[in-house]
C-alpha cells in the first residue's frame, strides 16, 4: 500500500508556495510516493512528460 496522499487531502497551494526549480509562484504539485515537488507553470510544462512517465500525480491550481 502506498503512503501517497490523495490530491483532495492535500493543502491548497498559496502565493507563498514556490517552484522548486526557479522560486517563481508554484502552480503545480507533483506527487511521488516519497514526497512532492512544486513547479511554476513554465517548469511544469517543461517536465510534464517525464513526470508522467515516472508516475508522478500532477495537480494544478488555477492562476489568479
Amino acid at each position: 500500500m502506498s503512503n501517497l496522499r490523495t490530491p483532495a487531502a492535500l493543502p491548497k497551494l498559496t502565493r507563498a508556495d514556490r517552484c522548486d526549480r526557479c522560486s517563481a509562484r508554484a502552480l503545480v504539485r507533483a506527487l511521488f510516493p516519497a514526497g512532492e515537488l512544486l513547479f511554476c507553470g513554465h517548469h511544469a510544462r517543461a517536465h510534464e512528460e517525464r513526470l508522467s512517465e515516472i508516475g508522478a500525480i500532477l495537480t494544478f491550481v488555477a492562476e489568479g
